[in-house]
Formats: C-alpha cells, sequence, structure tokens
C-alpha cells in the first residue's frame, strides 16, 4: 500500500461517525435557474434507440453560450458515423496558474418504455417532494448541476487558477460502445480533456427511510467490465430423434455450475476501508461484521454472512453473472446453437485472463466457446489524497454536519476508467443524497429527492471553487 493511501485511510476512519439531518433550503434564483436547466435536458430523449445526445450537447451549449462563454470555447464534438452522439466540451478559462480541473457527466440515458412508467419518462415531474423522469439521477441531475454552475460562474467573473472544463458525454451506458464519449474525446481531441484530475458520477450521499443522512461517498476505484459470449453448436436435427449433445442441456448445464460457483474474497485498501467506516455508522451484527471484514486477517465467517447481501458481496469479490441467453431455431427441430451472455465484473488488479480461465474451468464442458466482447479497459484506482479529501471533507462537515465521508468502490462501470488509464485522476462525488431504496436508477419510475438536487449543486459549487482556486 503507498502512503498516501495509508494516509488517506486513516484520516477517513478518524471522522465523526453520527448523521444528523439537514434544513431544506427554499429554492431562490440560482435553484431555479439549475430547474430549468435540468427540465430541458431530461425532455431530451438521449436513448440509444430513439433518442440524440448530439440535441442535447447542442442545447446545454447553446445556453452556456447565452451565458457569455465564448463561442471558441463551446464546442460540439460528433464522433464520424455516429451522427446523434455528441458530446460538448466547454471551458471557463482561469489564470492558468494550475492545470485544468475537468468536470464529467454522461448525458445519454438507458431505455424507458411510456407504457411500464407511471409518469412519461421523458416528462420532468415534482411530486411529493421528488423529481420523476428518465435520467433524473443518472445522470441529468449531475450534468444539469455542472451547468448551471458554470453559468454562475460566469455570471460572478470568477477567475479561477486553473482552466475549468465541462465535457458531457454519450453512451457511457452502453459496454461496450464504438461511440463512447470520452473515449472519442481522448482520441481525437485529447487536449480538449487535458487536467490534473476530473470529477464524475459514482460518489453520493444515502439516506434511510426516515430522510436522515446516513453517509457521503468518494467513489475511488471501480470493478474492470468484461462481458463474454457463450456459445455450443452441433448439428441439430430433428426433435422426434432426441441426440444426447443437445446444445441447449451442455449451455444449461455448464451455467448451472456458475451459478454456484463463488470466486474467492478479497480485501482491497479502499473497501477495507469502506467496511471499517461502515462499522462506525451501523449498529447490531451487520456492524460487527464489518469490523471483523476490516480487521487484518479478515474474518471468515463474517465475510460468508456479509456476501449474503448482494451490494456487499460485489465489494468483495469479482463476479461472473449469466445475463442473456437465445437458443434453438423451431419447436419441431434440435436446436443447433445455444447461446448466453455473462458479464463479467472484475476486482481492480486481478488478471482478466485469469478470470476468463476460470469460467473454462467451472463451466467444464470444451463444447462451451468462451468469447470476449470487447477488450476489457482496467482501472486503477485513483489516489485518495489531501488535495481532494481535505476540501470535500470540508465542505461536506459546514453542510451536513456529523455526516461521515466514506471511501468506496464501484461494482459497475464509468468513463472515470479511461481518464484514469489517460492519468487524470477522476472521483465520484456529486453531494446528492439517494434513497436507500426505490431510486429507479436503470429501472420503472427513475426519482431524486428535489432537496438532493439543490444541495448537490451548492456542494459542487463549492467544491468546484476549492479546487480551482482563484477568486
Amino acid at each position: 500500500m503507498k502512503v498516501k493511501h495509508c494516509w488517506a485511510i486513516a484520516w477517513l476512519l478518524a471522522g465523526v461517525s453520527a448523521s444528523v439531518p439537514a434544513q431544506d433550503a427554499a429554492p431562490g434564483p440560482v435553484q431555479r435557474q439549475l430547474r430549468e436547466v435540468y427540465r430541458e435536458l431530461v425532455e431530451i430523449n438521449t436513448t440509444d434507440s430513439a433518442g440524440s445526445c448530439t440535441a442535447a450537447a447542442q442545447a446545454m451549449g447553446a445556453r452556456l453560450r447565452k451565458a457569455g462563454l465564448p463561442a471558441a470555447d463551446v464546442q460540439v464534438l460528433v464522433p464520424p458515423g455516429g451522427p446523434k452522439k455528441g458530446n460538448l466540451v466547454a471551458r471557463l478559462r482561469g489564470s492558468g496558474a494550475k492545470r485544468p480541473l475537468l468536470l464529467l457527466a454522461h448525458i445519454d440515458v438507458v431505455e424507458a418504455k411510456r407504457a411500464d412508467w407511471k409518469r412519461d419518462p421523458f416528462k420532468l415531474v415534482e411530486e411529493d417532494g421528488y423529481f420523476y423522469a428518465r435520467g433524473a439521477s443518472d445522470n441529468k441531475a449531475m450534468a444539469a448541476a455542472f451547468v448551471a454552475n458554470l453559468m454562475r460562474f460566469r455570471a460572478e467573473n470568477y477567475r479561477a487558477e486553473r482552466d475549468i472544463i465541462l465535457a458531457l458525454t454519450c453512451d457511457e451506458e452502453i459496454i461496450p460502445s464504438p461511440y463512447n464519449g470520452v473515449e472519442f474525446l481522448l482520441k481525437s481531441h485529447r487536449a480538449s480533456l487535458d487536467a490534473e484530475l476530473a470529477l464524475n458520477e459514482g460518489g453520493g450521499g444515502q439516506f434511510d427511510k426516515s430522510g436522515r443522512r446516513v453517509r457521503l461517498s468518494i467513489l475511488a476505484g471501480e470493478k474492470v467490465f468484461q462481458s463474454y459470449r457463450l456459445e455450443v453448436t452441433n448439428a441439430g436435427g430433428h426433435s422426434a430423434s432426441p441426440r444426447p449433445d443437445n446444445a441447449i442441456y451442455d449451455l444449461a448445464r455448464g451455467l448451472a455450475r456458475l451459478g454456484d460457483f463463488e470466486f474467492p474474497a478479497k480485501l482491497l485498501p479502499i473497501t477495507r476501508a469502506s467496511f471499517a467506516r461502515m462499522a462506525e455508522i451501523l449498529t447490531g451484527p451487520e456492524a460487527a461484521d464489518m469490523k471483523a471484514v476490516a480487521a487484518e486477517p479478515p474474518d471468515a465467517a463474517a465475510i460468508a454472512r456479509l456476501s449474503r447481501n448482494p451490494s456487499y458481496n460485489a465489494q468483495l469479490r469479482s463476479t461472473c453473472v449469466a445475463t442473456m441467453a437465445e437458443a434453438g431455431e423451431a419447436t419441431n427441430s434440435l436446436p443447433q446453437r445455444a447461446r448466453a451472455v455473462v458479464n463479467c465484473r472484475v476486482l481492480p488488479g486481478e488478471s482478466v485472463q485469469e478470470v476468463r480461465s476460470t469460467l473454462m474451468r467451472v463451466l467444464d464442458n470444451e463444447r462451451i466457446t468462451i468469447t470476449p466482447m470487447g477488450e476489457a479497459v482496467l482501472s486503477p484506482p485513483a489516489p485518495l489524497d489531501a488535495r481532494i479529501l481535505a476540501p470535500v471533507e470540508a465542505i461536506a462537515a459546514d453542510m451536513w454536519p456529523g455526516v461521515p465521508l466514506v471511501p468506496t468502490m464501484a461494482g459497475g462501470a464509468t468513463d472515470a476508467r479511461f481518464l484514469n488509464n489517460a492519468g487524470i485522476p477522476t472521483y465520484g462525488i456529486s453531494g446528492m443524497f439517494h434513497d436507500a431504496e426505490n431510486t429507479g436508477v436503470h429501472g420503472l419510475n427513475e426519482r431524486l429527492p428535489v432537496r438532493s438536487l439543490y444541495e448537490g449543486q451548492e456542494f459542487l459549487y463549492r467544491l468546484v471553487k476549492a479546487l480551482a482556486g482563484g477568486r
């Protein structure tokens, strides 16, 4: 473990663990401006099937130019072959005394069918203290806050010590995608993203069922995404004459073995720190298990108990799970082909090739071929050092006294993996608190507490100023 990581973990563990509710602030002109930006962004459909990131990027760019950013500093960059996959890159120029700060938010959203939703997913609805819409949380809230804050900085004639770069990008939700906005910008417009560090999605706060703030998270690592296509083929034949090498049965038996398999647990520095901090926040047997898991050596029985929780299990080990399957050609024919997709999330530092070898061993059938779907992008964690921790802690303590800051690793993948690999340390921190359940992210009736949008905007406004310096 590097010294700066040791220091950061000790610093995090030393914080106050109690949390208290904060008072809601009545929306003023700044918040009303944000709501208009948010509404416009949410109501532009940016799904892969029917939407356009380009339209959303152009709309946000128009707002920034109207706010006074020079047209030369507001660009919509569209990858070749993807006319609806445009990305906005805007720059608020500082003195240049320090390297730039990058603000990253994806503006594409997952699919949403109107027939399945209680409300139109592409109309912003405010109801019972929540905003409802596709992208209300993931990730148009943060994108809108960044846009509104850039407008606010411009109105204040804020002169930072570094340029502030805003990148609103497409196709984060599609892995792999030939049009991923961050990949495209790094490859074709590298200078537009050059920065000392970046802020991104992934870290937020959590309310408990009573609305009490439990914790604020900062994301500084994520697992590696890699999917595999499994396939079994044979000659097939008439269903009246079954044969022993049925493609469906071969595949099903292999998948059943995978379903019973569990990768070994492995504690990383960030997950150990996260469990140790959560042990101070929670109570009862769960807190005791987290403390035992964070110990050296970790307690195997406590690991087994925490692993029953899918969220904790994802923090403790690499995972591979079947997500799609298809087979057969006709109801009266033996299947000539059976296919499945297995999605793996690999712990940072573990070998993706070894995970594939483990898959082959567990499936235990040479007739099942395993083909990678795209190339895994390794994701080294960003260092948790004072330049990011100190301002986050100070601002959080002022806005939400006593709410603990918890380091986390994402079980999923974000575009931070591309930036970290490009030498731009990227941190997930939004200051937006969510309910522990029923957020609807990637599901039905996605929602965000109204107060979380406005508080997140203020948190990010202060954090960007603290990181960018100047006046």
